[in-house]
């Protein structure tokens, strides 16, 4: 239902009815108003999106997905799996779950981990920060509160790598608090329900809508309207212009299909150009191995594994010349490869060359066999290069 700020009083409007009444223009005055009372700065306001968790519970109960970490209710399980899901689908986070959770089963066990198997543990994810941020917070608990997990928002959003809807889902979903959890499916979920076209990607806008799910959140079953309003946003309230609305638990009161506003509903600020970063990747084939060097240990990538590379596109001249400068003298030219990364800001075209070559080269290299090579944390945006690598033997 929607309300009235002043006075409370139901004022629910039915489009056709107000158009019969008072013509076409009482649309554009009707939108005004929505837009002012749903999207205005008094969110205590009741609106549209009240009627949504009886009919959001009901269907979340006949649909809800069927994932590991939904089959307890561990805050620490609960935790990685939310870290994981950041940036990354659901499907690609399930083996990587499993595996983890193997490998590390209690969150001492993580606190006590070395951090080079957690890389490798963890290859192929991409935002690597994410597992050292893991790693730090699980040391934070393992010694601060003697492992048990922490129980208020306060206490979670301290720890490293935990934001606001992190934070949400534990407490939501693990010990039972009414406390909302909004990413991109809650946003769009809300957007559209609501009518509103506040920009979803403005930090001040986040706020507001997290105010609005707070508000309507139901006090007996927070954790399954937050994971209803995931799985709602992932399965049925698509992004772009294809929700699945005939489908849909708030069909009847959604405003974006009430209006046919679907593609247009949520507003996103447009994204600025990805910056582009041309690299000469060298893949080195030694005597001892290929040639591996560490990355930084800040920034991206950070303290990961990769193969040198340099600034550039360079011709099999000027790669010939770069080999000499790190001392190497180069004794066959194997292939040439194109490959391309994309990560959230920067996009990497990179030109690679396989090279038997003579020589160590740098003090900070490492010449690792294929079997050592698989226990370090090579990140993703090299795997085509990986890929071309012999097998020993060959």
């Amino acid at each position: 239902m929607w309300y009235n700020n002043r006075n409370a009083a139901i004022v629910r409007l039915d489009r056709l009815t107000q158009r019969r009444k008072f013509g076409k223009g009482a649309i554009s005055i009707l939108r005004i108003w929505y837009n002012h009372t749903m999207c205005g700065e008094n969110l205590t306001t009741k609106t549209v999106l009240q009627d949504l968790p009886g009919p959001l519970l009901a269907w979340y109960r006949a649909n809800a997905r069927d994932l590991p970490w939904r089959r307890t209710t561990d805050p620490y399980q609960i935790w990685v799996s939310e870290i994981m899901l950041q940036q990354t689908r659901v499907a690609a986070v399930i083996p990587y779950f499993q595996r983890f959770m193997a490998a590390y089963p209690t969150v001492e066990d993580l606190a006590a981990c070395d951090e080079g198997e957690l890389m490798r543990l963890w290859a192929g994810l991409g935002y690597y920060s994410r597992a050292r941020n893991l790693r730090r917070a699980a040391q934070v608990i393992a010694e601060e509160y003697g492992g048990a997990f922490p129980r208020t928002y306060q206490q979670l959003m301290a720890l490293p790598g935990v934001g606001d809807y992190t934070a949400g889902a534990i407490l939501s979903i693990a010990f039972g608090e009414p406390v909302p959890a909004v990413d991109g499916n809650v946003l769009r979920v809300a957007a559209r329900v609501g009518g509103c076209e506040l920009d979803i990607l403005d930090s001040k806008n986040r706020r507001q809508f997290r105010r609005r799910m707070e508000a309507v959140m139901p006090r007996q079953e927070p954790g399954a309207f937050n994971q209803a309003l995931m799985d709602l946003g992932a399965g049925i309230c698509l992004p772009g212009g294809g929700p699945l609305c005939d489908t849909c638990p708030a069909a009847d009161f959604c405003a974006a299909r009430e209006q046919g506003r679907q593609r247009e509903l949520p507003v996103r600020a447009p994204k600025k150009e990805k910056r582009l970063e041309e690299k000469t990747v060298f893949l080195l084939l030694g005597p001892e191995g290929t040639a591996l060097r560490q990355r930084p240990d800040t920034g991206l990538l950070a303290g990961l594994w990769e193969y040198p590379h340099v600034p550039g596109r360079l011709t099999e001249e000027q790669a010939a010349r770069q080999l000499r400068q790190w001392g190497l003298t180069p004794r066959a030219w194997l292939r040439q490869m194109d490959a391309r990364h994309i990560f959230t800001h920067i996009r990497w075209e990179m030109t690679g060359y396989l090279v038997q070559v003579e020589g160590l080269g740098p003090a900070d290299w490492l010449w690792a066999d294929e079997a050592r090579r698989q226990r370090l944390a090579i990140p993703s945006a090299f795997d085509q290069f990986t890929r071309a690598l012999p097998a020993e033997g060959d």
